[in-house]
């Protein structure tokens, strides 16, 4: 595969995160707006709407914490940065993005386990809705975001951008 079609895919990809982390926002804003409406004009609102809002702010958060990651906003020691220049940055990018991989991917590895657990226990977060399924974002987005700091590792920037 060409730089090109690698460079494309990757777009593609960027383009579908953004819009899934753009629709989870939209879809936040109207239950949220019309869980307020319900309880002021109705005198109640809609049972489910308050644990499917919870579950959204996490996948939103975990989305957001993807996307960040992509351009290496996400995880950033800026200490090393202020103060180093040259190709000592080069050196200290590597150590910082191969740190945040392991983390990253220990996070993604036991959060695995977390939600198989839920899963074979069959708990129920709301509405019929497995837990499980609530949690998938955990192993999804860390396993991500592991892969974009393994990315960066190979590639990191050459030279401080003051």
């Amino acid at each position: 595969m060409d730089k090109r079609r690698i460079a494309r895919l990757i777009k593609a990809v960027d383009r579908v995160e953004d819009w899934l982390l753009i629709s989870m926002l939209a879809v936040m804003v109207v239950l949220a707006v019309t869980q307020i409406v319900y309880r002021n004009v109705v005198g109640g609102g809609v049972i489910w709407i308050d644990p499917l809002l919870r579950m959204l702010v996490l996948w939103v958060a975990l989305s957001g914490a993807v996307i960040a990651s992509r351009t290496d906003n996400h995880i950033r020691i800026d200490f090393f940065a202020k103060y180093i220049a040259g190709r000592y940055y080069f050196y200290i990018k590597r150590v910082v993005h191969a740190y945040c991989v392991v983390i990253c991917a220990l996070i993604a590895w036991y959060s695995v386990s977390f939600v198989r657990m839920d899963y074979e226990f069959g708990t129920e977060a709301f509405s019929g809705m497995p837990t499980w399924i609530t949690e998938l974002i955990i192993p999804i987005a860390f396993s991500l975001m592991a892969f974009r700091y393994f990315l960066l590792f190979l590639s990191p920037p050459r030279a401080n951008k003051r």
